[in-house]
């Protein structure tokens, strides 16, 4: 039977909200389906993106499924993104459940609830979309009567901070998987749903590559960390794998990219041009999980911009990557597209840009229409020491040979961007960020003749992440970082001679201790995020929304019957014979690679890129039986 639109009570209430455009749906290129395209056997995806429309709609993974899914005949995807708080409160005072903007339809009503997670920060908003669509919180209270609730992304390489909220978890690719799922819950119910959910739910655990919390027991030593992690049902694999998906050529996604109604993060029509980096930066968790590197062809690449611009309208076209300008044909792909777009509107750019990546040629085709987007370059540290310890191969002369050629280009102002807070990393190792983009300013004035050069450096607070060979370290405290973050923003205004050239953009420590402690957490850290939540907590990754306070008081409340604490989940560095929440979860990567590299960082030991040295045995490739795939000059 068909699900009618609730659109029609939802209307009403939009001239209330701030921004109700979001909410409208009928974007360029967004689809509607019938709900029973293949009758009975017809497989519904609602695709959530936990948090604001203008951050989800961009969302190249979402995007990517939603167009994957929709060409199928026998199913359909919709869209929803997290409400604002004062849409929330409208919702439940009016008793609106959380609908998708394709057809406004309840979430609760689909057979699969799809959650794209990027941030750690968005947990709370995923128990706000289940709450409003009348799906229980905890997966073990559900019936047959609610969706299965199936998460992915880059923030769900651990999931078990959320594990008690999630019926499946995938890792790595979702392309494929997504498909493979659609074609396991159509046999189902052609079947007659023999088993119910809980039936389902085994069938996706014995693929070996569907992740479901429920049928892993984890037991716990006295001092609180892991004994182990087991399946407590027959069939169930030990590790579940991560999938990769190897041609990317034949997976030219999107096709038709979505263009949004309200203003958004990203405007622009952006292409993938390659997946995975074997650059090997300790702390880079999406450059770690992605392996190994798949280059798309400049073939392919160049047809999905001609399709996606066609389809969209756009005049900017971003390259997409990790690290794009180390595709290996970078040079020739953007000579190419410039040509093909000389004398039109249509500018390209490269959002992710090494620094001893970037030269005089790729500055020229980057900029031969007279269009110059921004350019950001990642130094990450602010000593040659802290970039041994970190494995970014990049020395102050790369960089500053680097600005000079953007500044000679034509280009005005650079973003910088650094961490604080790296293991090992001293005062010194801050500061000398400050002489760093001292130097980059005056570089940019000796080479471009000009004094009208900018520089905006931008700071992140380190969280050691899963799957990473800083998954053992311990994390700096708040009162670390916001320390050195005060001395690193007196050096710079103090001199006179460059105050007004550099600005300096970073927010404090707290919230990094937070994601610390959501990045690797254990399933107990569940009932921290739900009493937070409970609390009010919504949009943490929002400065104005997120409060330290909140979360520190209910991690003490949550966790007061526990032997551990938030400092527990942070600052305790950990040794290698201690089971980790994620090891029964296969990246592809062998633990002990990530440990001997880990040992490398405190030694300040270099590792180099496979892509064009030796293998350095990560596992990845023989684990999961894949390779690196270059496209070529």
């Amino acid at each position: 039977m068909p699900v009618a639109s609730v659109f029609d009570r939802l209307e009403p209430l939009l001239p209330l909200v701030v921004t109700p455009v979001q909410y409208v749906g009928g974007e360029l290129n967004s689809q509607v389906k019938d709900w029973d395209v293949a009758g009975e056997a017809t497989v519904r995806w609602a695709l959530l993106y936990p948090d604001a429309y203008e951050v989800g709609l961009p969302n190249q993974g979402l995007m990517i499924l939603y167009e994957v899914i929709n060409e199928r005949s026998d199913a359909l995807a919709e869209r929803s993104y997290a409400v604002r708080p004062d849409l929330e409160h409208l919702m439940r005072e009016h008793g609106l459940p959380q609908f998708t903007v394709d057809g406004h339809r309840p979430v609760g009503a689909f057979d699969l609830l799809g959650v794209s997670f990027a941030t750690e920060l968005g947990y709370t908003n995923l128990l706000t979309a289940l709450d409003l669509a009348g799906i229980p919180l905890e997966a073990r209270d559900r019936t047959e009567d609610h969706p299965i609730v199936v998460a992915g992304g880059h923030a769900a390489f651990n999931p078990e901070p959320v594990a008690d909220f999630l019926d499946a978890v995938v890792l790595g690719d979702g392309e494929q998987a997504v498909l493979d799922i659609t074609d396991l819950v159509s046999a189902w119910k052609a079947e007659g749903s023999p088993g119910g959910r809980t039936e389902l739910l085994v069938r996706l655990a014995r693929t070996g590559d569907v992740y479901v919390p429920r049928f892993y027991d984890v037991d716990y030593l006295p001092d609180g960390r892991i004994k182990r992690v087991t399946p407590n049902r027959l069939g169930v694999p030990w590790r579940v794998r991560k999938r990769t998906l190897e041609n990317l050529d034949a997976w030219p996604y999107p096709r038709r990219p979505l263009v949004p109604l309200a203003e958004c993060v990203h405007e622009r029509m952006s292409v993938e041009i390659f997946r995975g980096c074997t650059r090997g930066c300790r702390f880079c968790q999406a450059g770690m999980v992605s392996r190994p590197v798949r280059e798309r062809s400049r073939q392919v690449v160049a047809r999905m911009v001609e399709q996606g611009l066609a389809a969209t309208g756009y005049e900017e076209v971003g390259l997409l990557s990790l690290s794009s300008a180390d595709h290996s044909g970078i040079e020739k792909l953007t000579h190419e597209l410039a040509d093909r777009y000389r004398g039109t509107n249509v500018g390209l750019s490269l959002p992710s840009t090494r620094v001893d990546a970037f030269g005089v040629d790729l500055a020229a085709e980057l900029s031969r229409n007279g269009r110059r987007s921004g350019l950001t370059f990642a130094p990450e540290g602010g000593s040659e020491r802290i970039r041994r310890v970190i494995n970014k191969q990049v020395t102050e002369e790369d960089l500053l040979r680097t600005v000079a050629t953007a500044y000679t280009g034509g280009w005005r102002q650079l973003k910088l961007y650094f961490m604080c807070g790296l293991p090992t990393e001293t005062d010194e190792d801050v500061l000398r960020i400050a002489d760093l983009a001292k130097r980059v300013v005056a570089t940019g004035r000796e080479a471009s003749g000009q004094r009208d050069i900018r520089a905006t450096v931008s700071i992140g607070a380190f969280v050691p992440k899963p799957h990473t060979p800083f998954q053992w370290a311990a994390q700096a405290g708040h009162e670390v970082v916001d320390a050195r973050l005060a001395l690193l923003r007196e050096a710079i205004r103090s001199d006179r001679r460059y105050a007004r050239a550099i600005t300096v953009r970073y927010g404090d420590g707290r919230p990094s201790l937070v994601e610390g402690l959501l990045s690797r957490g254990d399933r107990r850290v569940s009932r921290v995020i739900r009493a937070v939540w409970e609390d009010g907590g919504r949009f943490d990754g929002w400065r104005e929304h997120f409060s330290f306070d909140r979360w520190a008081a209910c991690a003490e409340a949550a966790l007061a019957d526990e032997p551990v604490d938030l400092d527990w989940y942070t600052t305790r560095e950990r040794d290698v014979v201690e089971v980790l929440p994620w090891d029964h979860l296969d990246s592809g990567l062998d633990r002990e690679w990530l440990w001997e590299d880990w040992q490398n960082a405190l030694a300040e030991v270099p590792v180099t890129d496979c892509r064009w040295t030796p293998c350095s045995d990560c596992g990845v490739c023989e684990g999961l039986g894949t390779s690196i795939e270059l496209a070529g000059c």
